[in-house]
């Protein structure tokens, strides 16, 4: 096994040993400390919170948190730092994702759309849920696997470290994830749903370059084509989810049912479905921007452009 690999095993193993609240204590004081060494990732995460804020106050949602950073520089920052204080602490409470139980569950994750997952789950041509980069996204497939017996088929991009990758497919399927490789993922997919299973996706990001532009905060960003290609293909009705953490520590996840068009070319339909789901992903992201972890990549190209002309500001001074 690789130095790295054996790392991250080590690391994992102490995680699950050792009470939670202190854990989460270091990751807040790691989150700090990687807003003030990662000036890239932190100027990148300002960029396009800016954009999601400003959005969500023009639109009257979001928090008042939200509204004041849309106008305030100082305040934008302390979104901004939170942003990496939560994916500090994502990244600890995944490490102790192998003691992650039903119990766990019914302390620390709280459904709030019920009807629409058993819903969901009950249909026989199988559940297709989409989700986002945000909170501890993988935890409702523990919900998924509870409830069906079965894991949950979610495509993932291949670690170069074999060790590694062997790791990770091997904790997520602890979590109800059953990993396959991007390559051949649609069709595999396909069968699932066809077999009455669950499949899961990850559609906020464009990881695949095959992604669609559509109008997501206001301006075109490529949304990835798989939801909506699977769902043209097997007639399953896709689950729009978003996870976010309370002040308390609580995750809570809401589900939304968001139809394939039925009417108009492939194309026209493709495009309908992508636009009705950025309008959903925006309604969910306005629970917690800042626990929205894809805010650390490009995901709109007018603003990769400006930020290859910018430089990086000084943390705690407005840009």
């Amino acid at each position: 096994m690789h130095l790295k690999a054996r790392v991250v095993v080590v690391a994992a193993w102490v995680a699950c040993r050792l009470p939670e609240p202190p854990l989460l204590a270091l990751a807040d004081f790691a989150g700090r400390v990687w807003y003030r060494l990662a000036p890239e990732r932190r100027r990148r995460a300002r960029r396009n919170l800016t954009r999601v804020v400003r959005w969500l106050a023009d639109h009257d949602m979001g928090s008042s948190e939200v509204r004041v950073a849309a106008r305030d520089g100082r305040a934008l920052n302390r979104l901004v730092r939170e942003a990496f204080r939560h994916a500090a602490r994502y990244y600890v409470q995944l490490a102790r994702a192998p003691i992650v139980n039903a119990a766990y569950l019914d302390r620390w994750l709280v459904v709030e759309t019920p009807g629409v997952i058993e819903a969901a789950l009950d249909d026989p041509r199988g559940a297709l849920f989409v989700g986002m980069h945000m909170g501890w996204f993988e935890l409702p497939a523990m919900v998924a696997a509870a409830r069906t017996g079965r894991p949950a088929i979610v495509p993932s991009e291949t670690i170069a470290d074999p060790a590694l990758q062997a790791y990770l497919v091997q904790t997520r399927e602890r979590m109800g994830l059953r990993l396959i490789e991007l390559s051949g993922a649609k069709r595999l997919l396909k069968e699932e749903l066809l077999e009455g299973g669950t499949v899961g996706l990850l559609g906020d990001r464009d990881i695949t370059g095959g992604g669609i532009d559509t109008e997501f905060f206001g301006a075109p960003s490529p949304l990835a084509a798989g939801p909506a290609l699977l769902a043209m293909e097997t007639g399953v009705t896709p689950h729009v989810f978003g996870i976010w953490r309370d002040l308390s520590g609580v995750y809570h996840v809401a589900v939304e049912s968001v139809a394939f068009p039925a009417e108009g070319s492939r194309r026209e339909r493709v495009s309908a479905y992508l636009a009705a789901e950025a309008r959903a992903f925006e309604r969910h992201i306005a629970a917690a921007p800042e626990q929205w972890l894809a805010i650390f990549h490009p995901l709109w190209p007018d603003l990769e452009a400006a930020l290859a002309h910018v430089p990086a500001p000084t943390p705690g001074v407005a840009a």
